[in-house]
């Protein structure tokens, strides 16, 4: 567990930068493409607008589930850019740890004037 805290931390710091350079307001899109450019250049292995299929009754259906990021596998990001984070954010996120099989998700809303008022951490 120490090493997905090591690297949620990573993750958590890239974003700060993100919002630092870019502040509150902007698309989602914008922060997003911007955090993945920040985990590249931290050589940092993610996958980008994830489909995520659900198994339904032994069947894989695709319903156009997309997380965010996938993060070396261990870790889900989702990016929001609203004027507060819903319940239902919290709850879209869990059902895809449940999904997954991945225990740690990260949750974001871009648009607020800190970013650490606007993180989320939720472990399955």
């Amino acid at each position: 567990m120490e090493e997905i805290n090591e690297l949620s931390n990573k993750i958590i710091g890239l974003a700060l930068d993100v919002h630092k350079n870019l502040g509150p307001g902007l698309l989602e899109s914008a922060y997003k493409q911007c955090l993945a450019y920040e985990l590249s250049t931290a050589k940092i292995p993610f996958e980008l607008e994830k489909s995520i299929p659900v198994q339904y009754k032994n069947v894989s259906i695709d319903c156009a589930f997309r997380a965010d990021f996938i993060v070396d596998g261990k870790i889900i990001l989702e990016l929001k850019a609203v004027e507060k984070l819903l319940p239902i954010h919290e709850a879209q996120l869990l059902t895809y740890l449940k999904i997954t099989g991945i225990k740690l998700g990260l949750l974001f809303n871009f648009n607020v004037q800190l970013l650490r008022n606007g993180i989320k951490r939720l472990i399955l």
